[in-house]
């Protein structure tokens, strides 16, 4: 049965989260609440860490490494099919009718509508990633994280230097990743 809701929830999250995998973390918030059991908030953003520093797309990452979080390698193989499904079925649809309707005025206008709501999407899941790791609660009370925001704040001067823009992005997600374990955030 597990298998089946995961299969259910990625498929819905693949179904309506337009824009890429940045878009499916409201998805995955909810899941966190609906199925508590399967993961917590906390361990969600160590999720988004994990997918966002290895290759892939981050969707595809963040489904594998739930569904195996829930179910090993069955969950992580049905909840990345499934994620992958929605998507691979409207291409076939939509490469079908496409040349029929392109120059249709409505249907380009549709498309341009999306934009701002996917820009939508993504801004609030990059503030939801925000406020979950600048903001903890501990003992019921809520607390500001003084030093990840310093380590924000740090990270994004020097990634502005001219010079340290060069630098490959693994070194600073390796770098911060050592930081986070050494600082214990």
């Amino acid at each position: 049965m597990t298998l089946l809701i995961l299969a259910f929830e990625f498929f819905k999250a693949g179904l309506f989260a337009i824009g890429g995998g940045l878009a499916t973390l409201p998805y995955l918030m909810e899941m966190a609440v609906n199925h508590p059991t399967w993961f917590s908030i906390d361990e969600l953003m160590n999720m988004i860490a994990v997918s966002e520093s290895t290759p892939g797309p981050i969707g595809v990452n963040m489904s594998s490494y739930v569904g195996y979080h829930v179910a090993g390698l069955p969950g992580a193989v049905i909840a990345t099919f499934s994620l992958v499904l929605p998507a691979y079925l409207s291409i076939l649809i939509v490469v079908r009718i496409l040349d029929r309707f392109r120059t249709n005025r409505r249907i380009s206008g549709g498309l341009e509508g999306l934009r701002p709501a996917v820009t939508g999407l993504i801004a609030a899941a990059g503030y939801s990633v925000l406020s979950s790791s600048l903001f903890r609660v501990i003992g019921g009370v809520t607390q500001f994280q003084w030093l990840a925001f310093l380590l924000f704040l740090c990270f994004f001067t020097v990634m502005q230097l001219r010079p340290l823009q060069k630098v490959h992005p693994l070194l600073y997600i390796a770098f911060g990743a050592v930081l986070g374990v050494v600082l214990q955030l």
